[in-house]
């Protein structure tokens, strides 16, 4: 019954937006346009764009696969099977996935549900066989 029960399709599940990293940028940058204006205007158009890039991209997890929709489209899909690492930086306040494939190394800012993120991890890709 065990090996019935593991083999069963997963839930697809799709990750909520979260604007807490746009909307602390942009915040930030609203005071240092006054003491620094071209660090704060940066820090004013990256906050702008991760704000847009919240707004339409989504994270899916599959039963086989990571899968990144830019609105409604499928943009890319990282299979599973094909991971070798991943982490959340900075617990307190999570700001960074990472994860690693065979060919290539990804970052993304926590533009989503942070504990629904790491709770699709665990269950999906297990930190005791990825090394």
């Amino acid at each position: 019954m065990t090996a019935t029960s593991s083999t069963q399709p997963k839930q697809t599940i799709r990750l909520a937006p979260k604007y807490g990293i746009p909307l602390v940028l942009f915040l930030a940058g609203v005071p240092l346009l006054l003491v620094q204006p071209w660090i704060g205007f940066v820090i004013e158009v990256f906050g702008l764009f991760l704000t847009v890039q919240t707004a339409t991209i989504r994270l899916e997890f599959t039963d086989t696969a990571l899968d990144v929709y830019r609105s409604e489209q499928l943009i890319r899909r990282f299979p599973y099977q094909e991971w070798l690492n991943w982490e959340i930086f900075w617990s307190p306040v999570p700001i960074l996935f990472y994860f690693r494939e065979q060919q290539s190394i990804h970052f993304l800012p926590i533009i989503f549900d942070a504990k629904m993120l790491a709770s699709c991890l665990e269950e999906r890709i297990p930190k005791d066989s990825s090394v």
